[in-house]
């Protein structure tokens, strides 16, 4: 970056004592030292000033110092002026000196100065200073140079030596544009060039391209042209002021207007649900709208594909803060809410987000919100897409089902998150808030203060927080205006979150209701970064300003959604002291809490200065012009007020602050002495200590400009508003974004200059993106010097510290890539690094959003009986002044002209586009002590008026108001050319349009033009006697802007608005000359905005030019009379309006299409009028409109005057009038054609004969030839095959379609017959051939050769599906591989490689691109000849599909015949709804063709020139013409649901023309996703039917049945296109089977008529299957089989080989419509937009005359095939036991198995039980049996069931086959315990273990490593498999084994030989042998007692025996001992 660099380091010799300052100029640019105090006689300095400049150092060129003595009060004495010429400084970069002054009579005088200059040039690096020091100078010094301005492009500057690839710095305005490009929406500035060389620096307005080159040439010597900006070289019109800054011309606010959104979610199923044997319910809530899927029965992996649809009408703002929330929820029904399994959260704005705003197929991983140490519940798969109006979403074409089953693939989470979320804290800390406004009537508190004699603030705040769902609430604060919480809200949620903002609100409680104070929402993305170096989310703590409606309190406030967040908020509301934290939980430690309910704490407070030291600030402002008042308020005296936060509110700013400390409202002037010490630096202290705000300006009567507006005649006397407020000083962070913003600015600049040259075709778009990338990196490299700063500051935040480093590295990183890709920008890439560079610039303006606020907005609102009227919204940061230039806002110091606008909803619509009033305002916004600056940017040449009460010699105060002495008096000439492509206000369609233009106070009207959209008023307006304040040479560099608004005329009533353009006038002083280069000035292109919206271009200049002493007679003469104030129109004189040359316009007449009633009259005999440039043509009448609706002249042609610059044509109009009787005509509808540059005429180049084409398709089938990607003959045949024009290829179609061969035969000119064979070699056709045998032995998936009679349509579309599929896959590799050659190609740029290795690499890069891009041409080049698939496949003839409508690949066949839409009534505004479809009236079906006159002669000597057609040769007649319309209907996918089941019940109506066809009796039950396969036949004559009407209806069995959507299809433009649509051409030929021909006409009679129709030499066939057409030769095979197989010659093959390539014939050649289905979206007139679903269908045409084609092809949906599962349950094994046993507390388990067929829940079989199963064993031999439908090509089972019993029908469900088995434990008093489980999926499960003991777990844990086997293939399967059931820790357990048998058998075969269920007859299995304790014990007491018996208590019970024994004995003994020892002892 060049420079001069200037070291002032000390003045000596001076005299007396006293303060010193010094002042250096450079090209007309000052800065001030700082001011040495007290210095004798030598003052040091020591300071250092550098000038950024742009043009190089000229040795003319001048240097000034300055030196004076300074003074406080008076003005400053100067001592003396040092000057000198900068020669040496020029030629040697650096210079010391030490020189005496001279004084102001150019004596020298005894001080000296002693200075240090150094210029740095282009290639020179930075000096001995570094930036940084010369960035720390004190803050008294003006920086008022903006940095990026040409004030330094010197005009007689030239530029030699410097090193190409530097941009002149500088050379591009900061003026960005508002439009795109030449249609510049103003063009503003200037070049500032010293005095003397006006002359030299001026350049015309509007530059060719070569002029610009000669001018870069000039200003650049050898400079390299890319470095040139093409701003600084058209600068004159975008140029760009010191003092004047762009105003911005949008006008409405688009958020906070309510638009619609549909957003659909697919549940499709659930898997690994938490819990044993559940009954899922999933629940699907946006918002407060929930839905509920169906209950599934016993399972944990449901599958439900259920489809939701949400429709919301509500502001973008509100939709996407919305939260989806998908829960499962476990047996819900009606009686009982269920249990909550786990829930999934996420915005609705994060899916908007995702590419197409869709999930597809993805995993949901639900959570428990009530217990977060839980890991992951479950998974749902589901899709999610959110569709705003006009988006179109594609269904994407996934891969087969088995990648989505891979669950951690395939994550519902946006990009860049984490599988593994962790749960995380987010605290909200609430600090206190400030400057609350009202919020209750002063009636009650007056009642209060009566009573209890207090004064209460009127309102109750507490702040409501919201996030991800959840609210948080702090406590209230009674009474407060400054109320103090210290209290936080604490979320948890998961890390990172899935919503983007945080909500926070604070509200009034109130009994009543409590309402919104304000809101501010926190993005989290701008409060923390997820790199790898990033950091959390943190913010503050920092004052965050809520804006809102107006601060007086009424009852109903018609603004209170502003205070809701929604739109732009008109007033500030109040500001809260906040900060946010995040912290990560560590789920595992013990004492945390569990559950996610928000909790509310109270936090200590925090001190004063943490939010930064409080400075106070000075705001300035001057109001120099208030014009274009809204009539409605000109009565009334007006006043203007500047607000910034409450300081300068006087009607509803807030009562006195409690505490006076540190905010003082306005006009308060109770300051304490010593706060008065502590804001204001000492020496002012006096000075300020009366200074009063002055907040608004003194009431004025506004004056009349015209009939719509008025202005305040200010003219001299310029009021001026200051205010001063104190806030904490954290303008560091506005100073960062300033500087971010001012580089995006001139990046959108620059990138809009690229943008307009490819638009405009200029040349070298390249150089000047080059150019804007070298400034972009200039731009972030200072911006990282000049981040770093202050960084010690009070105040600084976590989030400071850490936005400001990732800045640094973004930018950093910004400026290394612009660079790289700098070097990558060549012609053929500027496209692909225009739209890289457009990122940058989204990311700089993400970067520059500041989230932690400092000073608030400044709000001007205009003031009218004391009632807020209209505003504007003034950043502070625009208007902030730093001494650092880059760092200073961008409207700071300067006039910008400001448009109020209503507030709030006022505002939406018509009355936002209504000016309110603009003015031209002058701001200035900075620190106190900074001030003394505040007055610089203003025009010169004022004084100041101060307020009359304060005392003399206070030099500081601020005016009140500027008086200009100066004033220049001007003409203002108006060219105004043209306008076009106006919006159409009246209801014919048309309007009436004039353009009134405004001029400072002055404005005035062209004529009304009627009934136009592009009207040419060609019309000079004149002001006469402008008057302008301020100095001559600064109005010549700024001028006012040009305000040009365009109405529409009516009868009755005010004009209508239409919509507004600016624009500045080119200056002419009265001393210079009015010649080339600048005048006279050429027209512009204007973009005219209506709201923000694009409502036309305006064609103008403008001129102003100076009046001086001669009065008007020095002006350059007019055409015409002036002097009368009516006089006649003056037209655009000659030397503005185009140069015209003549051209004729040919007009195709065809007819006219779908005329809607006029005025309820029949449109019966209409006619076509064309008009373009007041010339025109009429076409014949139509008779009668309804017996035949064409023309019966085709072709008229006139001629008319048209502008040689193509950009500057004028539209040509289409209008369509209906002739009634009595001569009176009505006009029907009409169509402007704005660009008529596609119908421009070119002859055919002779020579070229489409060899382009021709030679990349070669390419293109190469590839495809070998599967592979490199081409198979000579790389350089594309080359040779262009270098010689007229050779002949051969395209050879081998018999063996799956490889196809490529000859090339180059002819070596077009009369010699020597051939050149280019052809691959021997071995390597032998290497493909053995290449293709391996693959057949080793494919393990290798599938038996299809039979033929098993083929149907539908093997032939799934096939091409999946070639879709794959084809659409191979474009993302190709794009991915692109991608990555590109980092390889940047990566290879970094790392210096020579350049001469690099043209290696690029070739080699090259040729790879060239095979990608042929392989992106595969689908292009369609591969339907099968060619392209792999081995494998079995070969199937394939179709092609479109997924999209066939027009759109086919440029909407409108190849010789357009359409033109017929529009009537007024256009709606995008935001009304009416949609410009809602008034088209008709269409007009012709063609344009024009050309300059004369036309060469070779054209209309052609054979068979038919003189009448012109140049529409060869085209058919459009006679009535009778056709066969055969529509196929083969599926519709993603309906809409139409009934509360959230299903449809669909069928098919046909309409085209009268005929209706509804096939209402063949509704398909409850399905979104219908197969229909059906075909319908309708006879229609065209042109009367020729709009075929294919619409899908819902079948409702009560009331009318309503439509879900329905397409159009124009099937008359189809049928005449050269693409051949009428039938397409399948890609092989064949005469039975599946891929019968359709075509009445065979390949050969085809091809001959093409030929014929094309004058084309041929088709001549040869021996040895060749082919010759032109100069081609085809070949293929010659041979048919027929039904019985015999084989006999034809030349089809051949015939058909050509049509499939018919692009490649030179000349007439094009693709034609191969066979293939195509898919449609289905619209619906009451949801404008929003697409309803897809229907995928084909149409063929057959004309009646020719012979009629065979029957339909037959595409019925296939039947599922019936089949017959049969399950045999062998044994289990090792099943974990349940029970214990009563008696003995053993373990056992009675084992069951039950089994059934996913979706056939109803149906499931049970075995008998195993009982008492002591080691998990169990025997069964059992027998399940299931039956099912299955459909092979789709992998699904069948079910048709009701869905309830109040269906009405059956609904069919496809479901994936999937066999459940489980394992159970059979309880008889309680509820069977379930033990374990597995599911096959019966294609793809994993064979069974030969023996139990190999089977484990790892079956089902490495699904997908293991080989898979099919039922479907197999038929017959033994082995063991294992169950499983998740443990409490949610791992999986072995639960058990089973060993099953599986055989598959066709329903016929089971007939044949059926089996019982369990072991019944027929072919009944034996008994199990099972062990003799399995029996239950109250079934056979007997046996259980046996059982107990004997086996366990056997020696139990004989030792109780024993002791019985025992214990008899001894009583016997103890029962007889004493009468027996009686007896005994009496010896009885």
């Amino acid at each position: 970056m060049m420079a001069l660099m200037v070291h002032l380091k000390t003045v000596a010799h001076l005299r007396g004592k006293g303060d010193r300052i010094a002042k250096v100029t450079f090209r007309g640019l000052s800065f001030y030292s700082h001011v040495a105090e007290n210095c004798e006689a030598v003052a040091h300095f020591n300071e250092t000033f550098r000038w950024p400049i742009a043009s190089r150092l000229d040795g003319n060129e001048m240097l000034e110092i300055q030196v004076y003595n300074y003074s406080k009060v008076f003005s400053n004495r100067l001592v003396g002026t040092f000057c000198m010429v900068l020669q040496k400084v020029a030629e040697e970069g650096h210079l010391e000196l030490t020189d005496t002054l001279i004084d102001d009579n150019n004596t020298s005088i005894k001080t000296s100065v002693t200075i240090e200059i150094r210029y740095q040039p282009m290639d020179g690096t930075v000096g001995v200073w570094s930036d940084g020091e010369f960035l720390d100078v004190p803050d008294d010094r003006d920086g008022m140079f903006a940095f990026e301005t040409d004030s330094l492009l010197s005009g007689q500057s030239h530029m030699s030596g410097t090193s190409p690839g530097r941009s002149l710095q500088g050379s591009i305005p900061t003026f960005r544009k508002a439009g795109k490009g030449v249609f510049s929406a103003m063009k503003l500035g200037k070049i500032k060039s010293s005095k003397d060389d006006h002359k030299k620096g001026d350049e015309p307005a509007v530059l060719d391209m070569e002029d610009l080159d000669k001018k870069a040439m000039r200003l650049a010597g050898v400079l390299d042209p890319d470095t040139i900006s093409l701003a600084s070289v058209t600068a004159v019109t975008t140029n760009v002021s010191n003092k004047r800054s762009k105003p911005d011309i949008k006008m409405e606010p688009s958020s906070g207007r309510p638009v619609d959104y549909q957003i659909s979610i697919t549940v499709i199923e659930a898997r690994q649900l938490l819990g044993l044997n559940m009954d899922p319910v999933v629940c699907v809530e946006i918002g407060d709208d929930k839905k509920y899927t169906s209950m599934k029965e016993s399972t944990n992996c449901p599958y439900y594909n259920e489809y939701f649809v949400f429709d919301f009408h509500v502001p973008p703002d509100v939709m996407f803060d919305k939260i989806i929330k998908l829960s499962v929820i476990h047996s819900k029904n009606l009686l009982r809410s269920g249990t909550l399994v786990g829930t999934f959260k996420m915005d609705v704005g994060t899916v908007y987000s995702q590419p197409e705003h869709q999930f597809y197929h993805k995993w949901a991983i639900l959570s428990d919100p009530d217990d977060i140490t839980a890991g992951c519940k479950g998974y749902i798969k589901c899709d999610i897409a959110v569709v705003g109006k006009g988006d179109n979403i594609k269904t994407p074409h996934k891969a087969n089902e088995t990648d989505e089953d891979d669950i951690e693939g395939n994550l519902l989470l946006p990009e860049g998150i984490p599988a593994e979320r962790q749960w995380a804290r987010f605290y909200v800390k609430i600090y206190r808030a400030e400057g609350l406004p009202k919020m209750n009537t002063s009636i009650m508190a007056n009642v209060k203060k009566a009573f209890i004699g207090e004064n209460r603030d009127l309102v109750d705040p507490y702040v409501q927080v919201q996030f991800a769902g959840q609210k948080g609430k702090t406590s209230v604060q009674k009474s407060s205006y400054e109320p103090i919480w210290n209290e936080q809200v604490v979320f948890t949620e998961l890390f990172p979150p899935l919503c983007k903002r945080l909500k926070v609100q604070i509200r009034d409680s109130d009994k009543v209701n409590d309402v919104a104070i304000g809101t501010h929402f926190i993005d989290l993305r701008k409060i923390s970064n997820d790199g790898d170096k990033g950091f959390l989310p943190t913010l503050g703590p920092a004052w965050v300003n809520m804006y809102g409606s107006t601060r007086q309190y009424t009852l109903m406030d018609e603004h209170q959604d502003l205070n809701e967040g929604l739109g732009e908020g008109v007033s500030f509301r109040a500001r809260l002291l906040l900060s946010i934290a995040v912290e990560i939980l560590d789920t595992t430690s013990p004492e945390i809490i569990s559950s996610t309910e928000v909790q509310v704490e109270s936090v200590s407070n925090i001190s004063e200065s943490a939010t930064g030291k409080i400075e106070e600030f000075f705001l300035f402002g001057s109001f120099l012009e208030a014009t274009m008042i809204d009539r409605k308020i000109g009565d009334k005296q007006i006043t203007f007020e500047i607000t910034i936060g409450n300081y300068g509110n006087q009607i509803d700013g807030v009562s006195k602050p409690s505490s006076a400390k540190k905010k003082k409202k306005d006009g308060e002037n109770e300051e304490e002495e010593s706060e008065l010490i502590q804001n204001s630096s000492e020496d002012e202290a006096d000075e300020d200590g009366d200074l009063v705000s002055v907040s608004s300006t003194p009431l004025m009567k506004p004056v009349i400009t015209d009939r719509n507006y008025f202005h305040l005649p200010y003219f001299e006397k310029k009021p001026c508003v200051y205010i001063k407020s104190w806030w904490q000083d954290q303008r560091r962070r506005l100073y960062n974004s300033n500087m971010m913003d001012k580089i995006a600015d001139k990046l959108e600049e620059g990138l809009n200059d690229v943008q307009e040259i490819i638009k405009t075709e200029k040349a070298f778009p390249e150089r000047r993106l080059r150019g804007v990338l070298e400034e972009l990196s200039i731009g972030c490299s200072r911006f990282v010097t000049l981040a770093n700063k202050d960084v010690n500051q009070a105040g600084r935040t976590k989030l400071d510290r850490e936005r400001l480093k990732s800045c640094m590295r973004e930018m950093d990183s910004m400026g290394q890539q612009a660079k790289q890709i700098r070097t990558q920008v060549k012609k053929n890439t500027v496209r692909d690094k225009l739209k890289l560079v457009q990122n940058f610039l989204q990311r700089l303006r993400f970067l520059a959003d500041e989230p932690q606020h400092s000073i608030p907005e400044v709000f001007v609102w205009m003031m009218s009986n004391n009632k807020r009227i209209a505003y504007a919204r003034i950043p502070s940061k625009d208007i902030l002044y730093s001494i650092v230039d880059e760092e200073t806002g961008k409207d700071c110091g300067k006039v910008k002209a400001v448009f109020l606008k209503l507030p709030g909803k006022k505002g939406f619509g018509p009355a936002g586009w209504t000016v309110q009033a603009k003015l031209e305002l002058y701001l200035w916004l900075g620190l106190n002590k900074q001030r003394k600056d505040f007055l610089n940017g203003l025009p010169n040449g004022f004084e100041e008026i101060k307020a009359a009460k304060m005392g003399p010699g206070l030099q500081s105060i601020p005016p009140v108001s500027l008086v200009y002495n100066m004033k220049q008096v001007f003409q203002l000439r108006a060219h105004m050319y043209q306008a076009r492509s106006l919006f159409a206000a009246d209801s014919s369609g048309l309007s009436d349009p004039f353009a009134r233009v405004f001029f400072s106070t002055h404005s005035q009207v062209t004529e009304v033009l009627s009934e136009t959209l592009c009207p040419t008023w060609d019309q000079l307006l004149v002001f006469d006697d402008v008057e302008l304040f301020g100095e001559a040479s600064e109005l010549r560099d700024d001028p006012p802007i040009i305000v040009v608004e365009i109405y529409d005329q009516d009868t009755v009533g005010k004009a209508e608005f239409i919509g507004r353009t600016f624009a500045k006038p080119t200056i002419k002083m009265c001393d210079e000359h009015y010649g080339p280069p600048r005048f006279p000035p050429q027209l512009e292109y204007y973009q005219v905005y209506r709201g923000n919206c694009t409502a036309g271009e305006l064609l103008a200049a403008f001129e102003l030019l100076q009046i001086g002493q001669g009065g008007r007679a020095d002006l350059p003469p007019i055409e015409g009379q002036t002097d009368s104030e009516h006089g006649p129109i003056l037209p655009v004189p000659l030397g503005i309006r185009p140069v015209l040359s003549r051209y004729r316009i040919e007009v195709l007449f065809w007819g006219l299409r779908d005329l809607k009633r006029i005025n309820l009259a029949q449109v019966d005999r209409p006619r076509v009028d064309i008009e373009c440039a007041g010339r025109g043509v009429q076409s014949a009448l139509i008779q009668n409109y309804k017996k035949n609706p064409n023309f019966s002249t085709l072709v008229k042609w006139f001629e008319v005057d048209l502008p040689e610059n193509e950009l500057l044509h004028p539209p040509l109009n289409i209008r369509v009038v209906d002739c009634r009787a009595f001569g009176r005509y009505i006009l029907v509808g009409s169509h402007a054609v704005s660009s008529l540059r596609r119908f421009i005429y070119s002859a055919p180049d002779k020579t070229s004969n489409n060899w382009a084409t021709a030679a990349k398709l070669m390419n293109g089938y190469m590839v495809l030839a070998n599967g592979g990607s490199q081409p198979r003959s000579s790389p350089s045949l594309s080359s040779r095959t262009l270098s010689r024009p007229a050779g002949d290829v051969i395209v050879n179609m081998d018999s063996e379609p799956g490889v196809r061969k490529m000859d090339t035969v180059v002819k070596l000119d077009a009369t010699s017959d020597a051939v050149v064979k280019v052809d691959m070699t021997e071995e390597e056709s032998d290497k493909e051939k053995k290449k293709k045998k391996k693959k057949k032995k080793g494919g393990v998936e290798e599938e038996e050769e299809t039979d033929e009679s098993v083929l149907d349509w539908w093997s032939k579309y799934f096939a091409s599906i999946e070639t879709l599929k794959e084809t659409l896959r191979a474009q993302e590799a190709a794009q991915a591989e692109a991608e990555e050659r590109e980092d390889l190609e940047i990566a290879a740029e970094a790392a210096d490689i020579k350049p001469d290795d690099l043209l290696l690499k690029g070739s080699k890069i090259r040729e790879k691109t060239k095979e990608k891009k042929s392989s992106k041409d595969k689908k292009k080049g369609q591969a339907v000849d099968g060619s392209e698939k792999r081995p494998v496949k079995s070969k199937v003839d394939e179709l092609m599909v479109y997924n999209k409508e066939l027009e759109s690949e086919y440029g909407n066949f409108e190849d010789w015949l357009h359409t033109f839409n017929l529009y009537r009534g007024k256009a709606g505004d995008d935001d009304e709804h009416a949609l410009d479809d809602d008034r088209i009236v008709g269409r007009f079906k012709g063609s344009l063709c024009m050309y300059k006159l004369p036309l060469s002669e070779e054209i209309t000597r052609e054979a068979g020139y038919d003189p009448n057609m012109g140049m529409f040769q060869s085209i058919p007649h459009n006679d009535p013409i009778n056709v066969l319309v055969r529509v196929y209907v083969v599926r519709a996918t993603d309906l809409h649901p139409a009934d509360i089941n959230g299903k449809a019940d669909p069928y098919i109506v046909i309409k085209l023309g009268k005929s209706e066809v509804k096939d209402k009796e063949n509704y398909i039950s409850k399905q979104l996703n219908p197969v229909f396969g059906k075909s319908f036949d309708i006879e229609a004559t065209f042109p009367m039917e020729s709009m075929l009407t294919v619409s899908v209806y819902d079948w409702d069995l009560v009331g009318t049945d309503d439509l879900i959507g329905e397409t159009k299809i124009d099937l008359e433009n189809r049928f005449y296109s050269k693409y051949r649509a009428t039938c397409g051409i399948s890609s092989n030929y064949s005469v039975h089977g599946y891929n019968v021909w359709r075509d009445p006409m065979k390949p050969s009679q085809i091809l001959t008529r093409l030929c014929k129709d094309g004058k084309i030499d041929g088709p001549h066939y040869g021996p040895g299957g060749k082919v010759k057409v032109a100069n081609r030769i085809f070949m293929g095979p010659t041979e048919i089989e027929d039904e019985n197989g015999l084989k006999k010659q034809t030349e089809e093959h051949l015939a058909l080989t050509v049509l499939n390539h018919w692009e490649e014939i030179p000349r007439v050649g094009c693709k034609l419509v191969p066979e293939h289905v195509e898919t449609r979206p289905l619209l619906n007139v009451d949801k404008p937009g929003i697409e309803q679903g897809r229907i995928e269908m084909w149409v063929d045409m057959f004309p009646m005359d020719m012979p009629a084609p065979g029957p339909a092809i037959d595409i019925s949906p296939r039947k599922p095939k019936r089949y017959e599962l049969r399950v045999i349950i062998w044994n289990t094994d090792e099943v974990i036991l349940e029970d214990d046993d009563y008696f003995t507390g053993e373990k056992s388990s009675d084992i069951f198995v039950r089994g059934w067929l996913k979706g056939q829940q109803e149906d499931k079989q049970d075995t008998d039980v195993h009982y008492h199963s002591l080691t998990g064993e169990g025997n069964f031999n059992w027998r399940f049996v299931f039956p099912f439908d299955y459909l092979m090509a789709e992998e699904k089972i069948v079910i048709s069931k009701k869905e309830s019993m109040f269906s009405w029908d059956e609904t069919e469900y496809k479901i994936p086959p999937r066999l459940t088995l489980q394992v159970w434990d059979a309880d008889h008093f309680s509820a069977d315990d379930f033990l374990g489980a597995i599911e096959l999926d019966l294609n793809r499960f994993p064979r069974g273990a030969k023996t139990a003991k190999q089977c484990s777990i790892d079956m089902i844990r490495n699904e997908q490593e293991l080989p898979t086997i099919s039922i479907f293939k197999q038929k017959r399967v033994k082995g063991w498999w294992p169950f499983v059931a998740r443990d409490e820790n949610d791992e999986m357990e072995l639960t058990g084994k089973v060993e099953a048998e599986l055989h598959l058998v066709t329903a016929e075969e089971a007939e044949k030989s059926p089996v019982g269920l369990g072991r019944n007859e027929p072919d009944p299995l034996e008994k199990p042998n099972r062990p003799d304790t399995t029996f239950l014990w109250f079934l056979s007491p007997l046996k259980a007692i046996r059982y107990l018996v004997c086996n366990r208590y056997k020696w139990l019970i004989i030792k109780i025996v024993l002791a019985l024994l025992l214990l008899i004995m001894l009583g016997l003994f103890l029962y007889s001992m004493p009468g027996y020892l009686v007896k005994k002892l009496l010896g009885a």
